[in-house]
């Protein structure tokens, strides 16, 4: 039950009867900020009494009067200019709670028009380990693909790897040059890490090399222009002292950061000269960058010894991101990467030609694009093709195959220019009726606000951080059994630790704005208060805590006949809490934002019912009947953390 959604249909009728375009007006209809103005409030009546010439208050109490709402709510009440503030029924509520009671969706209703969705997320580039990069797109993607099947439609997720571009020629030349064959043997994993990293590390050098005499030519001319508009006269004009001091500003900002991009780009050369080794390696392959480009253009062009490398360590490489998924609990429909489609490009960039949707321009094929200074490149001069031609591919497989009405990808906000031009192509191919979302999110941030690294410099593997959560988590299910907690054994005490250490990780991202970079912390991630995953495990372990001590045979009660009653201002509004769920889940389908169920859990149900435990004694209640009632609403309260979690994909625990 969407009660928003029941309050929206039941005034519905009666504004259409008033204005043609009531979608504006039923959105102002909202959960009220302050339970002194009931529970739901009604602000339509201002902006529409304007329209149809009457005074606010008497159109409010019109619409009150013509609306049928006695059913579900106390006598509607007109407050000030014309607000409409609506309080729900007790009775109304206790049966919702009856209903969700044996609901196992605790209430929530499935779309009554169900969509097909494809949603595209993760797609890691398989030769290289999968870093923190990688874990924003894949929980993002894995939560909204939960809520949509939740809710009725259709999703299927799936993994555009990158599995066929220039990762693989650094792969297949650093195996020529590289490779040592025992340690591959024993573990071919680690060993195509270590080359790959052999071969990423000589090509950041020989580009930090070239780089470098550029970086300090632009400092110089940025330092002159810094001291010029520093030493300038001052002028009493206010606006222009104004402007100047923001073009200070401006330049001192760029001399910063272009010093600290020096200072960058000679520590990766000084990591490879300081190295005989490396050093000697640089000497040898100075050419490596236009090698790799040949390594990778003979597999594109079916070299049989490069596709023969490629068929050998693609496996190797696709199970050693199939472990990082499954500790993250995360699967996927289809992983169709990059390589699946390499044979259907020249076809797209034929039909575009065919359709005079494409031209020939500096010898490149280009779809130039109303609204774009820059054209669109399906194919280079080379006779390459790239990214793009891969994604408009890719778009007509999907639509042949599975007929959607919208896909999202789930990428970072750093791809917003290509996806604006590739829909924009899309619809120019033809494809008009579908949804076509960039589903774009923010950048990990290390403490100093910069994106995260590690001390050294590099980026964070992900194996690393889900490992060091986990390890941090398992001291504090250490420290909860030894101050009270649950007592667990040093076994469960482990698998805790790595369901609650692999939650924070997500959570703790979920709970983000995806638009917003944000500061990455264990601590806050872990903490046993706030809006964390630990936090909410711990409010379900809490319920469990209270049936195993009261011995409650919660299922046996559920089938009992008990009733749920609301005597406790605590207990009335921790059950509308409960039956706001629906109103979270749709919520977060509206902009595909997983944080608007965080933000629901926690703020809403948990201090619900943190305020209700305070208020309420469950297991001391003054009578059987409302112990009973009591332990059906911790029920209620636990089964909507455990379903709003797992469509986070996080698991809860019975003990913590």
């Amino acid at each position: 039950m969407n009660i928003l959604a029941l309050l929206k249909a039941r005034f519905q009728p009666v504004l259409e009867s008033m204005s043609e375009d009531v979608g504006p007006l039923l959105e102002m209809i909202r959960p009220a900020g302050d339970p002194k103005f009931g529970d739901y409030q009604a602000n339509f009546a201002m902006g529409l009494a304007k329209k149809v010439g009457k005074n606010p208050r008497e159109l409010a109490s019109e619409i009150v009067a013509a609306t049928q709402l006695e059913d579900l709510c106390e006598s509607p009440e007109v407050a000030g200019p014309g607000f409409i503030n609506l309080k729900l029924r007790d009775d109304w509520l206790q049966a919702q709670l009856a209903a969700a009671q044996i609901d196992p969706r605790v209430g929530v209703e499935k779309a009554a028009e169900p969509k097909t969705y494809i949603v595209d997320y993760s797609s890691p580039n398989v030769a290289k380990p999968m870093h923190v990069g990688h874990i924003r797109s894949t929980v993002i993607g894995d939560s909204l693909c939960r809520t949509l099947k939740f809710l009725g439609h259709t999703a299927i997720s799936d993994n555009h790897l990158g599995d066929w571009g220039t990762q693989f020629g650094m792969i297949i030349y650093g195996y020529k040059n590289f490779i040592d064959q025992e340690a591959y043997k024993k573990a071919p994993v680690p060993e195509l890490s270590r080359i790959y990293r052999v071969v990423r590390g000589l090509m950041d050098y020989f580009d930090a090399k070239s780089a470098l005499p550029k970086l300090i030519e632009k400092l110089a001319e940025r330092t002159a222009e810094y001291e010029t508009a520093k030493n300038a006269p001052e002028t009493s004009d206010k606006a222009e002292a104004k402007k100047q001091k923001k073009e200070v500003g401006r330049l001192q900002s760029q001399v910063k950061e272009l010093n600290e991009e020096i200072k960058t780009t000679k520590k990766k050369i000084a990591k490879t000269e300081d190295s005989p080794q490396l050093a000697k390696l640089a000497e040898e392959h100075s050419g490596i960058a236009s090698a790799v480009l040949q390594e990778t253009a003979k597999l594109h062009s079916g070299n049989d010894e490069n596709i023969a490398l490629w068929k050998e360590v693609l496996p190797f490489c696709e199970d050693e991101i199939k472990r990082v998924y499954e500790r993250l609990n995360v699967t996927f429909d289809h992983q169709l990467g990059e390589s699946f489609y390499h044979d259907r490009l020249a076809a797209v960039v034929e039909d575009f030609e065919k359709r005079g949707l494409a031209t020939e321009s500096e010898g490149a094929t280009c779809v130039f694009l109303d609204g774009f200074k820059a054209p669109m490149i399906i194919r280079k001069r080379d006779g390459a093709f790239l990214y793009s031609t891969t994604d408009l591919a890719t778009i007509a497989y999907r639509m042949e195959t599975w007929k959607p009405d919208a896909i999202l990808y789930v990428v970072d906000f750093r791809q917003g220019d290509h996806f604006d031009k590739l829909f924009a192509a899309t619809r120019l191919w033809g494809y008009t009726d579908i949804e076509l979302k960039h589903v774009s999110f923010g950048t990990v941030m290390g403490d100093d606000g910069k994106p995260f690294k590690t001390r050294s410099g590099d980026t964070v593997g992900l194996d690393g951080l889900l490992d060091e959560a986990v390890s941090r988590a398992y001291k504090i299910v250490q420290d909860a059994s030894a101050a009270g907690g649950d007592t667990l054994e040093d076994a469960q005490q482990k698998s805790v630790a790595e369901t609650v250490g692999i939650a924070a990780l997500k959570y703790g991202d979920l709970s983000q704005n995806r638009e917003s970079d944000y500061k990455f912390s264990y601590d806050k991630m872990l903490a046993l208060n706030g809006n964390t995953s630990t936090y909410m495990q711990y409010a379900y372990a809490r319920v469990q805590s209270i049936f195993r001590r009261g011995e409650i045979d919660i299922a046996a009660l559920r089938d009992s006949g008990a009733k749920i009653t609301l005597e406790h201002p605590a207990e009335r509004q921790l059950a509308l809490a409960i039956l706001r769920f629906s109103e979270a889940l749709d919520d977060v389908l509206v902009d595909y934002r997983p944080n608007y169920l965080t933000n629901y859990l926690f703020d809403q149900l948990a201090k619900s019912y943190s305020g209700f435990f305070e208020n309420c004694p469950v297991l001391k209640a003054e009578s059987d009947e409302l112990k009973n009632s009591r332990l059906l609403l911790c029920d209620l309260t636990a089964r909507v953390i455990q379903q709003g979690l797992g469509l986070l994909g996080i698991q809860t625990v019975e003990k913590m």
